[in-house]
């Protein structure tokens, strides 16, 4: 009996189906469902929040989430803990799990389990997340809110709550304000200076006369640059003091109006904006005129891993960045940049077959005011892992098919671009057994990114041989799989950002694959 001379043994991977068919996709097709942390998972790594799907409305897409958000909180709190943390922060999904912190202790105050104060703490990153997180809690059980979301919310305010945060998010458009949540939840000061932003924060709120204290030096200097700016915009051109000022750069067109060239405005603002404002603001950038010099500091910036790790910057945002700038200059740092969002995507060796669904339901939007779609984002994510392949076959499909030639040597972002300008989108039905028959041909492996709504008429399990590995990496959530996974060579992935291509290599070695926050 061999001992050692054998194939290495399949490993198993957390997202988990039931080994037959147990239902039908949208289209039809056979249906698998996922057990209950399998279909969380899924649908909060691609859940926008009150956006609606090609499937699914936004108010079934919701209730499906905190449904499960909540049961799953209730019989397993540390599980739950540990995915909302890394959905706020590696996934960089903010409305998702902000919303699944705040079901979650719903459920768990509903069944007398400690921890909701915690779980709400732990989303809260940003200083405008206070509020959304009350604005969201009040609007959907009413102004009664209970000690573990009041705590939660409060440990988040004595963190967040800055000179700062003040000057940027508290503004009269909110349906809270900072003093509002101050009000509501009582949060202890962190330390003196911030006692002093608590009261200017409640005399804003309440329309009294703001008091100015030396310990808030921003807020002096904000009022001091706001008030010098009334009779001398040349004031707004001091980058440095801009930036003690805590002016940000709506502000400073806000106040400047056009009393100032725009070239030598947007030149002083760089300095002081942060990596997403500059992302956003290429093109305004371009239209105002600014040198080389200050391009170059800008495209020095995109382009450092560093920043791009600490923006958390979805890898779409780069596409959606590299096709509203007008100016090439702003290509190749936006190309580095996209390829340190997809870092994780591995190189794998042999023969692989990736298959990217481009039928008409991947042509929805992720958000109502948003121009990309997800087949862009199966288009990055499946030319991505092709060109770091050591060979490839590339093929957009519906219920046709087509393949699509990699160029050796081509940026990421200009492949995507040939993809669009050569009618790669093809639109129509998801015939993906029919285009695994026809594509596969002895491949080492089966990658498909999809939103898995399989039409009738094949079994996308059977038109691969099960002794080869077919991965699927999913856009939407539904409820219902295309195919099992679990275990032997079947796993689904998903997600918006390059995390679960880290379970490849994992599975391809024969590895067990963990849930992503249980494996660092």
């Amino acid at each position: 009996m061999a001992k050692f001379n054998t194939r290495t043994a399949p490993g198993s991977s957390p997202v988990r189906t039931a080994t037959t068919p147990t239902g039908r996709t949208y289209e039809g097709g056979p249906g698998f469902a996922r057990d209950q942390k399998s279909e969380l998972f899924l649908l909060a790594v691609t859940n926008m929040v009150g956006e609606a799907t090609f499937y699914e409305s936004a108010g079934d897409r919701d209730s499906r989430f905190a449904r499960l958000v909540r049961d799953v909180a209730v019989a397993d709190p540390a599980w739950v803990a540990g995915f909302l943390g890394w959905l706020r922060s590696d996934a960089n999904l903010r409305s998702a799990s902000l919303v699944g912190a705040l079901e979650a202790t719903r459920a768990l105050v509903d069944a007398g389990v400690p921890g909701g104060r915690q779980l709400v703490a732990a989303v809260l990153k940003r200083a405008d997340e206070p509020g959304e997180a009350l604005a969201y809690w009040t609007s959907r059980y009413g102004r009664a809110i209970p000690k573990p979301v009041k705590r939660g919310i409060a440990d988040a305010i004595a963190r967040l709550y800055t000179e700062y945060g003040l000057l940027k998010y508290d503004t009269a458009s909110k349906g809270f304000r900072f003093a509002d949540a101050i009000d509501l939840v009582h949060p202890v000061p962190a330390a003196p200076w911030q006692g002093d932003l608590f009261q200017v924060a409640l005399e804003r709120r309440h329309n009294r006369d703001e008091v100015r204290r030396e310990s808030l030096p921003m807020l002096t200097a904000n009022g001091e640059i706001r008030q010098a700016a009334a009779t001398d915009p040349r004031v707004l051109l001091d980058a440095d003091r801009l930036r003690a000022a805590g002016m940000t750069w709506e502000d400073v067109l806000s106040l400047a109006g056009d009393r100032l060239d725009k070239a030598a405005l947007w030149s002083a603002l760089v300095p002081g904006m942060g990596y997403t404002a500059l992302l956003r603001n290429l093109r305004n950038l371009d239209q105002a005129g600014v040198s080389d010099a200050v391009a170059g500091v800008v495209a020095a910036r995109l382009a450092d891993p560093t920043q791009v790790s600490a923006s958390r910057q979805l890898p779409m945002r780069f596409l959606s960045a590299y096709r509203a700038a007008p100016s090439l200059r702003w290509a190749y740092p936006l190309e580095q940049a996209i390829g340190h969002s997809l870092a994780s995507v591995p190189a794998l060796p042999g023969r692989t077959l990736v298959l990217v669904d481009t039928s008409y339901s991947m042509n929805a939007g992720f958000s109502k005011d948003g121009t990309l779609r997800r087949w862009d984002a199966a288009v990055i994510f499946g030319v991505a892992l092709a060109q770091r392949c050591a060979a490839a076959d590339v093929v957009s499909f519906s219920t046709s098919t087509k393949v699509f030639p990699l160029v050796a040597g081509e940026s990421l972002l200009r492949s995507i671009e040939r993809w669009k300008a050569g009618g790669f989108f093809l639109g129509d039905g998801t015939d993906t057994s029919g285009a695994l028959r026809r594509h596969f041909a002895r491949h080492d492996r089966v990658v498909v990114v999809t939103d898995e709504q399989a039409a009738a008429g094949g079994s996308v399990d059977r038109a691969v041989p099960a002794s080869v590995p077919m991965f699927t990496w999913n856009l939407a959530g539904y409820r219902m799989g295309h195919a099992p996974s679990g275990s032997g060579n079947r796993h689904t992935f998903g997600g918006l950002t390059d995390q679960a291509f880290r379970m490849i290599p994992l599975l391809s070695a024969g590895r067990d694959a963990d849930w992503l926050w249980l494996v660092g």
